[in-house]
Parts: C-alpha cells; structure tokens; sequence
C-alpha cells in the first residue's frame, strides 16, 4: 500500500507544483508520484530531439480564439510509481509487475493529456516501454526517462551493464517512471492536477 509520505523530492528550481502522490483510481492502491515543472533548458534540447516542433502544431482554443496574453510554457510531468518488486531482478512476475505499472501509467497518461488537449492546448506522453511519444505522430527519437528525473527531481541513478537504472529516494530501484509534457499555461496544467485525489 502507497502512502502520502513517500514523496521526498527536493523542489528544484523549475519546480511549479511539488511532488505529491496522486490516486489514479478509486477503489486501488495505484498512487502515481506527481510534480509540474517548466521544462528546464538541460531538458529543452532532448524534449526539442524527440518532438521536433510538432507541439507547435497544436490545436488551438476551441472557440477560435486566441488570447494574446496567455503566456504558454512547455511543461513536464514527471510521474512514478512504487513497484511492488525491485524491477532490476528478473522473471516473469517482475514482467508482470512492469505491466500492470505500464497499464496505470497510461491510463493516467492519457487521461491528463485528453483533459489539457480538451482546453486546446499540445500535450503528450511516452511510451516508458519505447521511450517514444504515444500521441504526437512522427516522432521517432527516444527519450531518457531516467535523465529526466536526474534533471527534474535530482534523483541519482547507477549504471547496470548497458542500462541506466533510477533510483527514487525512498523507495530504491522499485520505481516506475515515466513523463507527460504540456505546452500550455502552467495554471491550466496545475489546476487539471489539482483535480486528481490525493494520497
């Protein structure tokens, strides 16, 4: 069972909302680790890498509109997950234990991307299996999961054989991350947040 006081990132200076455990649904105990950061120029250029400029491509408002004072930002949400199994063994039910992590993830996802794109606005996840993004078409450059946290939440890592494995602070290499991005006002971002129940 997750609890609230699992979440032990320090803020960074690109921090807009702190790390908090959000329940992604009613009746389970999938906590997803949650924060909102303006994207950092140490991440701009591998965010620019993989999707190029097709956030610019963006619908825009609904209504036609556009505010000419609405100040839009490209944003990250980095998101992880306590595993039930330290993901660095391996076996079948290490597999399945990254499935069901894998399926949270994109329910949650998907949700919050379908809600920000509901206000007009870009928003994509990656695929942490592929590290490709799931909803922008055409992109076809990987990003790092695990140097985005390092930039991110400054969460240290260590290198098994060719891999990079994540380190959470409290919960060690029993961790699941994956990013969502955003190019929309960081309110509109924090407030769809917001809306999610806690832990």
């Amino acid at each position: 069972m997750l609890t609230s006081n699992a979440t032990t990132s320090t803020p960074t200076s690109s921090t807009i909302v702190p790390t908090r455990m959000l329940l992604q649904k009613q009746g389970t105990d999938n906590g997803i680790e949650c924060s909102l950061h303006h994207l950092p120029r140490p991440l701009l250029r591998e965010f620019r890498h993989v999707f190029q400029d097709e956030y610019l491509n963006q619908p825009r408002r609904l209504d036609g509109k556009v505010n000419p004072r609405e100040e839009l930002s490209l944003l990250a949400i980095p998101t992880n997950q306590r595993a039930r199994e330290d993901l660095v063994a391996i076996g079948d039910h290490i597999e399945e234990e990254k499935d069901r992590l894998l399926n949270v993830f994109i329910s949650f996802g998907r949700d919050l991307c379908e809600r920000i794109r509901g206000f007009g606005y870009w928003a994509d996840f990656i695929d942490p299996c592929s590290g490709l993004p799931m909803m922008t078409q055409n992109c076809n450059k990987v990003y790092s999961e695990v140097d985005g946290m390092e930039c991110l939440l400054n969460y240290k890592s260590y290198n098994a054989g060719f891999c990079k494995i994540l380190t959470h602070p409290a919960w060690g290499s029993a961790v699941y991350p994956a990013t969502i991005f955003a190019h929309c006002p960081a309110q509109v971002a924090s407030e769809i947040l917001g809306s999610y129940t806690s832990l």
